[in-house]
């Protein structure tokens, strides 16, 4: 019995270790009224995108994807679409490091006399060992949905996380998808107010 009971936790234990920890991410929406949610729709390229190349379609996928779970259709191949939705993205590195002296290394010098006449003498010495901490990978997805017919902009949001450098969270492929789902899940949102989605 109690090896069955230790089994079941070392097996829920080791999911629970695969589950990859996914930062919260900070989301603020904007429209005007009610706006669209159905119609096809297709997703494009914010002109001036800062972070262009084949990443580009990673995100513009994860946004096609959580369009689709709140009511629009993605339009057929050489349709136009009542609808588009630009995306941008872009990823900047926060660097991290040791204080303002660079130094990993701390000293420090201690001395004392006592009343019988004894006097000591102590040094120590702080080794940081654990090696430069990894620098932060800010993430921000940007979404414009704008009527085709005249180039309307009827909602648009913005969504930013950030994750350590070298973690599965700072990953392309899973900050595309929880930036996508936090920003266009709940469509269209509460215009002007900022969220935290965790």
């Amino acid at each position: 019995m109690v090896k069955r009971i230790i089994l079941s936790t070392m097996s829920a234990l080791s999911l629970v270790g695969c589950a990859t920890a996914v930062p919260p991410v900070e989301v603020t929406r904007f429209h005007v009224g009610d706006p669209a949610r159905s119609g096809t729709i297709s997703v494009e390229e914010l002109p001036g995108n800062p972070d262009v190349g084949l990443e580009f379609r990673t995100y513009a996928a994860a946004v096609e994807q959580e369009l689709q779970r709140a009511g629009f259709t993605s339009a057929a191949t050489g349709s136009e679409s009542d609808y588009v939705a630009l995306v941008a993205f872009r990823r900047s590195f926060r660097p991290t490091g040791y204080d303002q002296s660079g130094r990993p290394v701390s000293v420090g010098v201690g001395g004392a006399v006592g009343s019988g006449g004894y006097s000591g003498l102590g040094l120590g010495i702080g080794i940081n060992l654990s090696g430069k901490p990894k620098d932060q990978v800010a993430t921000e997805l940007q979404v414009q949905i704008r009527r085709r017919s005249d180039s309307t902009t009827i909602w648009e949001g913005r969504a930013v996380t950030v994750a350590r450098e070298g973690t599965p969270a700072a990953q392309p492929g899973i900050a595309a998808q929880k930036l996508a789902a936090a920003l266009v899940g709940g469509y269209p949102g509460e215009s002007g107010r900022t969220i935290t989605v965790r």
